[in-house]
């Protein structure tokens, strides 16, 4: 050891030093700054938590027009699979999911602003169509998490839900007052339009198509989806309007 270095061992040190205290004065030092560390870890900890929350928004085909919305810490998939013990059909999707800053404060907020279409006050269940509810997240959202496949199916469910939505994105635009020529709107780019075609097909970017192809393609996702819940006319989506006719 140089000269030089407890002069800098008592630099670092400065008035902790052992020359200055006795050996219980710096125990207690020590064990402070321990507690204070442990303290910062454990608040890391914690803000990391609120961070990785996620609002998700949940749909299923054996409940056609409503939506499921609350937040989880866990893993999305873990969340579906304990609500595919309640004895429904069909399993849950996960229609939309983010990052929000803090997760239990929007998730009143949803609550909150769509509290007439919920469906009991224990419940998180809403009748509204889904795009309405992902409309008013993506407001405060930090990032989309949302899966781009299947979560916690089997083939066979695969096949029914699949099944199920072709069977919805079937669509009539004379039926519902849709004209040929009209323009439907992507509803989540208002920049993405395309024409009404006749048979359920549209024209985007000078190729025809379906509704639900057309969907997915913008999506980007692996799993099949209903296009009525994208596309819309004159402010509500294909499938808000079928639903508003068939209902009058």
């Amino acid at each position: 050891m140089t000269n030089t270095e407890p002069h800098v061992q008592q630099l670092v040190i400065g008035p902790y030093s052992e020359r200055n205290m006795g050996s219980q004065d710096l125990a207690s030092v020590w064990l402070s700054v321990y507690i204070l560390h442990t303290l910062a870890l454990k608040l890391v900890f914690l803000l990391s938590k609120i961070m990785n929350e996620i609002v998700y928004i949940l749909t299923n085909e054996a409940m056609p027009g409503y939506v499921k919305i609350g937040i989880t810490n866990n893993s999305i998939l873990e969340r579906m699979r304990q609500l595919d013990r309640t004895g429904v059909p069909l399993p849950f999707e996960c229609y939309y999911a983010c990052e929000v800053k803090n997760a239990r404060e929007e998730e009143k907020w949803l609550h909150s602003i769509f509290s007439d279409r919920r469906v009991r006050d224990e419940r998180e269940f809403f009748k509204i169509d889904p795009e309405r509810v992902v409309s008013a997240v993506r407001k405060v959202q930090i990032k989309d998490v949302t899966p781009k496949d299947f979560l916690n199916t089997t083939k066979e469910e695969e096949s029914e839900l699949e099944e199920a939505k072709q069977i919805r994105s079937r669509f009539d635009f004379n039926k519902y007052d849709i004209p040929i020529g009209a323009t439907i709107t992507f509803s989540r780019d208002n920049a993405i339009k395309a024409k009404v075609l006749k048979d359920n097909q549209i024209e985007l970017n000078s190729e025809t198509t379906s509704l639900s192809a057309s969907a997915k393609k913008l999506l980007g996702y692996k799993n099949d989806v209903a296009g009525t819940l994208y596309w819309m006319y004159e402010d509500e989506t294909l499938d808000e309007r079928r639903r508003r006719l068939d209902s009058e």
